[in-house]
């Protein structure tokens, strides 16, 4: 059988990447969805741990929660099947914030948004690449490195992404979090959480969310469940054992050349000038 081509796997959407799970339907009556006061957004670019944090965040409410699928996910029907949905819904998106509803920005509704070392970030979205069948097939590090520079992989330009966002991070309904305090300090982390979403959440409470939710704890339960597709906070798949690889802090250094490395730097420096934030994900530069 056959690679399915570049072309049957991904189109473009307002000059970003799309895998065809989103269909332009969808993408284009995004504009027309109408969100509540109470959703709860959860933002991510691929690769950033959206799905950890959407692990800590339904265990955070002992209420009812409908942790849906990215809302980008689906075809034209996916309006009308979130409409249904009685609330609270926790809503998972990749999109970057020009894209998003303008429903959600008007209603003030909350969004977390989680970010992770752009340098780890590449690599774990080049093994996803690699073992997702969804994806056009890249055969080497090196040439998904190009890629992932340019901006020409799923939900384009990391740099883009991230800036979209950062523009946001003083209005008073975004949370913004980096992956690495969570593996540094998740208790601090999901204390904040609470805090944000207006939880009354005891100490204890916290400590045990945070042993139910550890990296490794995620990953095996995430491997129990079937692969139903309406559980995915991904928007690239649905299939579990993509989901949780190494989760580690730092493997980039076990890909990047030197030479890549140089060039990564420059970019992210041209890049992320202006980004006060930029300080905060340069963990190991």
């Amino acid at each position: 059988m056959s690679n399915p081509s570049e072309a049957e796997l991904i189109h473009m959407f307002k000059g970003i990447p799309f895998t065809t799970r989103s269909s332009p339907e969808l993408l284009k009556s995004l504009d027309t969805f109408d969100a509540r006061e109470d959703d709860v957004l959860l933002v991510s670019y691929p690769k950033s741990g959206t799905h950890w944090l959407a692990g800590v965040i339904t265990k955070l409410y002992n209420t009812q929660v409908t942790l849906t699928s990215p809302i980008e996910f689906g075809d034209i029907s996916k309006l009308e099947e979130l409409n249904k949905l009685s609330s609270k819904r926790i809503i998972p998106t990749h999109l970057d914030y020009n894209m998003l509803p303008p429903n959600f920005k008007n209603k003030k509704c909350k969004m977390i948004y989680i970010s992770r070392n752009p340098k780890d970030t590449a690599v774990s979205m080049y093994h996803y690449y690699r073992d997702n069948p969804n994806l056009p097939t890249i055969d080497t590090w090196t040439a998904f490195f190009d890629l992932f520079l340019k901006g020409d992989v799923v939900c384009g330009s990391w740099f883009d992404h991230f800036l979209s966002w950062e523009e946001h991070e003083n209005d008073k309904n975004v949370l913004f979090l980096f992956y690495e305090d969570m593996k540094k300090d998740l208790p601090k982390v999901v204390k904040d959480i609470s805090l944000f979403l207006g939880l009354n959440i005891s100490d204890d409470d916290i400590q045990d969310i945070c042993k139910k939710s550890s990296f490794s704890e995620m990953k095996s339960d995430t491997e129990k469940e079937n692969s139903n597709p309406s559980h995915t906070v991904c928007a690239l798949t649905s299939n579990r054992k993509l989901i949780f690889r190494k989760g580690t802090v730092g493997d980039w250094k076990n890909h990047f050349t030197p030479k890549q490395n140089q060039r990564f730097e420059e970019i992210f420096n041209e890049k992320m000038k202006l980004s006060k934030m930029a300080k905060s994900l340069t963990y190991e530069f």
